[in-house]
């Protein structure tokens, strides 16, 4: 479940007068147009605010793009010379794109935001409109690549079918290391034959349509004796299905189906199988230690061949192990055993403040030791193990502080390059730090002084990396370092903000509060109106995503703006308890709880924020979200109408049993339980106080589109009134600058208590800005 946008969203009408608001000046249309402007407003004002760089190959060249005059351009940096040019011509490129699709592209506005250089600079790829193009930086002739391979799709992807690509007669073939043997799947089953020869050797013989071997997963050992296939006894195969009831090139309506398991399905179930080519026979791996498996990663051999492993995430995922297969008699043992009470986060760990996973492994002198990344002493910390005998050596960071990202290790140097925040007291405890350490635990180092939200990439051989840092306030600076000496070797790129600020752009203010425990902070973030009065009372909007997978308050430079505020409303964003980059504990409370979203903390929030700021009004207290945030919005009503009085919802997951597995067996645990009804919007319907507006994209393929409409029809059957707005065609998040319209419309009705714009009416000629707009009235 992915974070969207912040400013596009949802629907129509409503009626709430807010008795005790101080009348506010009418809304125009002239508001309205302001607010729909206010990105474009700023659009371009921000220069050489540079983006997260790429290596190129095993080089020490990188490249980046930044913003410049007219759009973007992008950047070719050698870090060893530190010559900074284009990485390409970015005029001829505009022109062999233009000739080779038929559309027109401008140099400073490319249809691309990533690229693929390859290392002799000589061909630069991308992804246009679904495919993979390619051209050449000698003729700058562009053409489009074949179709990419679908058979290794992420199976967490929607729509993902697990069907194998070749089970049954496929000639696609896995050599051997050595070249002598050659493997396939045929009838179901694994096969080898040498090269050169017709004949075939069945290694296995229990293969069939329900019970197959999956020539994906066929994975040879480096000394060519031993080779491993896993056998898939398939899931249910549940299908989601969609009327697209207005398409666009013809008058009837289509029909159409995806793949989508959902929580509490019955799994595909992936059982790995150990072969030996030299005697032909099969080597059965018991599967004790990894019974039942939500899933199991792809085999990986010791570089010595004496054995491979594997990753085991066991349903209901508080249970993780590291599996060793001996490759002498097919023995699996457990090298590293994860365990929670409540859930492992199985997802990679990465920097990515929206998607952070908590897995790290890193093995050293193939299989001798293990890095490893855990949340076992309630914080994300490193853990050095012994690949021998599965036992931890020593941790090696250690305090109430969590790592956020392992960088860079040096395995001569035994040294280990990380990113964590949290770690001064009193600092912002999501920004994130640089810093390096041994793997002994000692020599903790700092690797910048700028009190900042850093991001490093490091080069292949490990000897520069970059650091791009900025604040809310402060704009991004991109630095060259050498790791030999730990100093910056140039400032790369150093963005230029005075045309913003002269334009009145301001970033949002940073507020903090204690949370539901009198002790924990919680950080939240505040946008005003550009005419902000701080003797006038504003309604408040919380723009909510309560996801557990991440945390949402932005911490970096961005040209960050809400339209709300346009219309006399001011917008926060709160990372209560519940979401992710803090303690485990502060994790934890999303456990089978997912209706609580941090509430209690965020009421506190805003109530704190309501008793030092006189303008803050917290008797008028609104709140939009899309998918995860759609479920808290319509929750907010439901648990909490005592405090929040006007919700949007868009795209919500309503109830977690309609939503897809990966993410609700994650936070609300398995077997599906009374836990799913305690959280669920459609069995809590019938709560419902306020005023409530649902919108949905009829082709949404993010969430189950039903989803909304089981809580369309539970708030009927409860007889409450609410607003539905439906977007014919609309993936998830549908509505565009229609339903923002709508949104606005609903909050300026309910928390101001004005009648809005009749959008019907057509717009006077020459609207006379001295007067009020005629088409607003307000209320009485």
């Amino acid at each position: 479940m992915r974070r969207l946008p912040l400013i596009f969203l949802l629907a129509a009408t409503g009626a709430f007068a807010a008795d005790r608001a101080v009348p506010a000046d009418p809304v125009t249309r002239a508001d309205y147009e302001r607010a729909a402007q206010l990105q474009d407003k700023y659009k371009g004002l921000a220069l050489n605010v540079a983006e997260m760089p790429a290596w190129i190959g095993s080089t020490d060249m990188f490249w980046y793009r930044r913003s410049v005059e007219g759009g973007h351009d992008f950047v070719l940096v050698n870090a060893e010379t530190q010559e900074k040019k284009p990485a390409f011509d970015h005029a001829r490129l505009a022109t062999a794109l233009s000739s080779a699709t038929g559309k027109t592209y401008n140099p400073r506005e490319l249809p691309f935001r990533r690229i693929e250089l390859t290392e002799k600079l000589d061909t630069v790829r991308f992804e246009l409109d679904a495919a993979r193009w390619e051209c050449n930086l000698g003729s700058y002739v562009c053409s489009k690549e074949p179709a990419p391979d679908q058979s290794a799709k992420d199976p967490e992807d929607e729509g993902y079918d697990d069907t194998p690509k070749a089970i049954n007669g496929d000639k696609t073939t896995k050599w051997s290391p050595d070249g002598k043997w050659e493997a396939f799947v045929e009838n179901f089953n694994l096969c080898i034959r040498a090269k050169g020869e017709t004949e075939k050797v069945f290694l296995s013989m229990d293969g069939s349509e329900g019970n197959y071997y999956a020539f994906d997963t066929i994975t040879w050992a480096p000394d060519s004796k031993h080779l491993v296939a896993y056998r898939v006894r398939p899931g249910y195969k549940r299908l989601v299905h969609y009327v697209e009831s207005s398409p666009a090139d013809q008058l009837q309506p289509k029909y159409s189906a995806m793949v989508y398991p959902k929580a509490g399905d019955v799994l595909t179930l992936e059982q790995p199988v150990l072969f030996e080519v030299s005697p032909n026979k099969e080597m059965p791996v018991a599967n004790d230690l990894f019974p039942n498996p939500y899933s199991i990663s792809d085999p990986v051999w010791w570089k010595d061949s004496r054995g491979f492993t594997f990753e085991y995430n066991q349903r209901g995922h508080q249970l993780y192990r590291v599996i060793e297969v001996s490759s002498t008699n097919g023995e699996a043992r457990t090298l590293i055993d994860e365990r929670a009470t409540t859930f492992v986060n199985y997802e990679p760990l990465t920097a990515d403040q929206f998607d952070t996973g908590k897995i790290y492994r890193h093995d050293l002198e193939d299989g001798k030791e293990i890095l490893w990344a855990s949340e076992r002493d309630g914080w994300e910390h490193l853990y050095l193990y012994d690949g021998q005998t599965g036992k931890v050596k020593n941790l090696i960071t250690k305090g109430d502080w969590v790592v956020r990202a392992v960088d860079h290790v040096d395995d001569a140097k035994r040294q280990i390059y990380f990113e964590a925040s949290g770690m001064e007291a009193g600092k912002d405890p999501y920004s994130m730090h640089p810093y390096r350490i041994n793997f002994d635990g000692t020599g903790l180092t700092p690797l910048s002084t700028q009190e900042a939200d850093h991001r490093l990439s490091f080069s292949p051989d490990g000897k520069y990396y970059v650091d791009l840092y900025s604040t809310l306030e402060v704009p991004p600076v991109l630095e060259l370092h050498s790791t030999a000496g730990d100093k910056a070797t140039a400032t790369i790129e150093q963005a230029d903000v005075r045309h913003l600020l002269e334009s009145g752009w301001r970033p949002p203010d940073v507020f903090t509060a204690k949370g539901r425990d009198g002790k924990t902070d919680i950080w939240g973030v505040i946008y005003k109106p550009a005419n902000f009065d701080p003797h006038k009372k504003y309604p408040v909007i919380e723009d909510i995503y309560a996801g557990p997978q991440g945390s949402f308050v932005p911490k970096d430079f961005g040209v960050y703006t809400q339209p709300l505020t346009e219309l006399g409303f001011v917008v926060v964003q709160i990372d209560g308890m519940g979401t992710n980059n803090r303690s485990r504990a502060f994790h934890d409370v999303t456990w089978q709880n997912i209706k609580d979203a941090g509430f209690p903390d965020r009421i506190l929030w805003h109530q704190a924020a309501a008793k030092q700021f006189p303008w803050y009004d917290i008797t008028r207290v609104g709140i939009f979200g899309t998918s995860s945030g759609g479920q808290s919005a319509m929750g907010a009503l439901l648990f909490h109408p005592e405090f929040y009085k006007v919700a949007v919802a868009n795209s919500g997951c309503y109830d977690n049993r309609m939503d897809k597995i990966w993410w609700n067996e994650q936070w609300m645990g398995w077997p599906v339980g009374p836990q799913y009804a305690a959280s669920s919007d459609v069995d809590n319907a019938h709560l419902l106080e306020g005023k409530l507006m649902l919108v949905v994209g009829e082709m949404d393929k993010n969430v189950d589109p039903s989803s909304t409409y089981q809580v369309v029809n539970a708030l009927i059957k409860a007889n409450k009134t609410f607003t539905l707005l439906t977007v014919p065609g609309g993936d998830h998040g549908a509505g565009g600058a229609y339903g923002q319209r709508a949104l606005e419309d609903f909050f300026v009705h309910n928390l101001l208590g004005q009648e809005t714009p009749d959008w019907n009416a057509p717009e006077p000629e020459t609207p006379d800005k001295n007067k009020p707009d005629t088409a607003t009235r307000t209320a009485k």
